[in-house]
């Protein structure tokens, strides 16, 4: 720390090359804060302790097979399942078919099996008697300023209604929202309507569900129940794949996208660009400084003192850079839900992201200035102050 002040002299020696640097450090760790966010949250889907007792079961061909509605029965009286729910894929749009919402069509105990959720006083009961009713999570509620009891037109993406058009019609009677202390996620986002009202009104619903859901009694032996859900249907037309919450939405956003994958290109791309930048930046601040350095051996300064100010000074540049990167997006993470109305939800930089964050700095930070550093340690005093 005594050499402290002639590092940091150093490093802002050239003040307008080093705030460009800054800049570009920033950038590229406040985009690695908004994609680690996306990458969290999508790893973290169904991780909660009532994921873990729930099991999602599909069609074994894809995600938009459905499957028979004769099925729940018998899936009820699986050992070690307590209670089944159902839903369907709706689609919707508000408005501007670019409105595209999560709206879902669920049999009348589907909330029953999310305890992690909760609606309004009065409202569950409204909702199971209003026949073309509809739960909306609060997020969608705050983006389109929408108000318990509004009538409300829906166009679904897929489904016509009972008329031949794609244009639908409900009545919002209560709010989504989870619990209090409970990760909001996806929830505050959803839009649910009857099932029964759903398969009355189109012709292309004939008994069959897009999922189930069970909740197990005892999460120790979920993947037996799992396997006898699947052997329900076995050598059927519709034979079915049963995993726990988790691994479906794994299984699911992998059919759209490798998450994973996308997030750790961009971010190669982003960090390889950096390395180049920031090494040249340091290999031109300590060219610049050879008889500098020269200088500072001649006084007394020993060959690892020299090489231990350069790698510093590299690794000071980075963490600068970095931690306010890291810091703007803690801060914009919030700020673009709340500007979103919940369209956007991004988690907050956590401890992991940081510390993950900190190595990169400080790996970075040493693989770009080991070069220059070396350089300076076996400069030789006579060639640098002769200009050789």
């Amino acid at each position: 720390m005594k050499y402290f002040h002639l590092i940091w002299a150093a490093l802002f020696r050239r003040k307008t090359r080093t705030f460009l640097t800054l800049a570009s450090i920033m950038a590229a760790f406040l985009l690695f804060g908004m994609l680690d966010g996306i990458r969290t949250t999508f790893a973290q889907l169904g991780q909660s302790a009532d994921g873990a007792q729930r099991l999602q079961t599909t069609s074994r061909l894809s995600m938009v097979e459905t499957l028979p509605l004769s099925l729940e029965n018998r899936i009820r009286q699986v050992d070690n399942i307590e209670a089944v729910t159902y839903a369907n894929w709706f689609g919707g749009a508000y408005q501007n078919p670019r409105n595209q919402l999560f709206t879902f069509a669920v049999a009348p105990n589907y909330l029953d099996l999310y305890p992690e959720v909760e609606v309004g006083p009065g409202q569950l009961e409204a909702w199971q008697r209003t026949r073309t009713g509809i739960l909306v999570g609060k997020a969608m509620m705050d983006r389109f300023k929408w108000e318990v009891g509004q009538t409300i037109p829906l166009q679904s993406t897929i489904f016509p209604n009972s008329d031949g058009t794609l244009n639908w019609s409900f009545q919002i009677v209560g709010v989504i929202q989870a619990k209090e202390g409970r990760s909001a996620g996806f929830t505050e986002a959803l839009i649910l309507m009857h099932y029964k009202y759903f398969e009355e009104s189109t012709p292309y619903v004939n008994a069959n569900v897009g999922w189930y859901i069970s909740r197990v009694s005892d999460v120790n032996r979920s993947d037996a129940a799992a396997k006898a859900i699947d052997a329900l249907s076995m050598n059927s037309p519709h034979e079915t794949r049963t995993m726990n919450e988790q691994a479906a939405m794994a299984a699911q956003i992998s059919q759209m996208a490798d998450i994973g994958l996308i997030v750790g290109s961009i971010m190669g791309a982003v960090f390889f660009t950096l390395l180049l930048l920031t090494g040249n930046t340091m290999a031109q601040a300590v060219r610049e400084r050879t008889s500098e350095l020269a200088v500072l051996k001649t006084i007394g300064f020993t060959s690892g003192s020299v090489l231990a100010m350069v790698l510093a000074e590299s690794v000071l540049l980075v963490v600068i850079g970095g931690v306010l990167g890291l810091g703007l997006a803690a801060v914009l993470g919030p700020a673009v839900g709340t500007f979103s109305g919940g369209t956007i939800s991004l988690p907050a930089i956590g401890a992991q992201s940081w510390l993950l964050g900190l190595t990169l700095m400080g790996g970075i930070g040493l693989l770009v200035g080991a070069l220059p550093a070396i350089r300076a340690m076996r400069l030789n005093i006579v060639d640098a102050l002769a200009g050789r």
